[in-house]
């Protein structure tokens, strides 16, 4: 009876910090979709994708190196390639180039549609099978973000739209593929390794694709691409990836359903720009989804 208690006792605590981590990923990732939209202004897409890969990569493996990390398993790789594909080349190239003919407010349709893709992933990837209800949460919580994005008068373009469709299912994908990899793999080792797995592709691209001038680059231009290298393309990654292998990839997928409300609340504290009561009341709809969802994720 004890061992038992211990072990439901554990379990809990896992799943809790499955949740704070992937929360604190959600966090981080918030600022990537407007950081990338500063940069593209400036820097042509594919150079941005190629470059914060290789700027990412280089941190990744200066880390591999210091804690002298045991070299992934043959086994391993193909699962690897799909993370470096998926959330390495796949996602940060394709929401560049979308971002050429659609704002960063547009995304947020398509970032609503971002947790049942991991979940729908996550299912075929992960060997995960949430409860029915689960399901009805999860769409219940997609649907609130694409109608409050839409209801802010939303313009389109279909070049656009199929790029940032395409991204979500590239980033739903690689997320499933390294959150079942970080299981035996571990978390920051997951994206350390994709990212070294592309470095011998990122560096010589990023060579050859550099602006013929640096020197009419302005300042938020450069902070938006160490923002996107450092922090949406690795650290976002090592809570993120933390947090689906210990809380479920279905169920802290969810948490992305968020994604776009903390964009808007860090749009209206930095640059002071208003919260509508609708915003607050979507939001807070979103944040029960969440709950039910975690609820009836087993």
């Amino acid at each position: 009876m004890e061992r038992t208690s211990n072990l439901q006792t554990h379990t809990m605590e896992k799943t809790a910090s499955g949740w704070l981590n992937g929360f604190i990923g959600v966090l981080i990732f918030s600022g990537s979709l407007p950081a990338t939209r500063v940069a593209v202004l400036e820097f042509e897409p594919v150079f941005l994708t190629v470059a914060r890969a290789s700027i990412a990569a280089i941190l990744a493996l200066c880390m591999l190196l210091l804690f002298n990390e045991k070299r992934p398993a043959k086994s391993q790789l193909f699962s690897l390639a799909i993370v470096a594909l998926g959330v390495v080349l796949g996602f940060p190239l394709l929401t560049a180039l979308a971002l050429q003919y659609v704002t960063s407010a547009h995304s947020i349709v398509f970032v609503g549609l971002l947790p049942l893709a991991t979940a729908a992933f996550g299912v075929w990837r992960g060997g995960e099978r949430p409860r029915p209800v689960f399901w009805f949460f999860s769409v219940l919580g997609s649907l609130l973000v694409v109608g409050f994005a839409i209801s802010q008068g939303l313009t389109a373009s279909a070049a656009g739209d199929i790029l940032m469709l395409l991204a979500i299912l590239a980033c739903g994908l690689g997320y499933a593929e390294g959150a079942k990899l970080s299981r035996t793999l571990g978390g920051w080792q997951v994206i350390s390794w994709a990212l070294v797995l592309s470095l011998p592709v990122m560096i010589p691209l990023t060579w050859f694709l550099a602006p013929p001038s640096l020197s009419g680059i302005t300042l938020p231009a450069w902070f938006s691409l160490a923002y996107v290298s450092l922090f949406s393309m690795f650290l976002g990654f090592v809570f993120w990836y933390r947090g689906l292998a210990q809380g479920g990839i279905a169920a802290v997928g969810q948490l992305q359903l968020l994604q776009p409300f903390f964009g808007l609340a860090l749009a209206a504290t930095l640059l002071h720009e208003q919260v509508s009561l609708g915003m607050l009341g979507v939001t807070v709809a979103v944040i029960l989804c969440v709950v039910g969802a975690r609820k009836f994720s087993k």
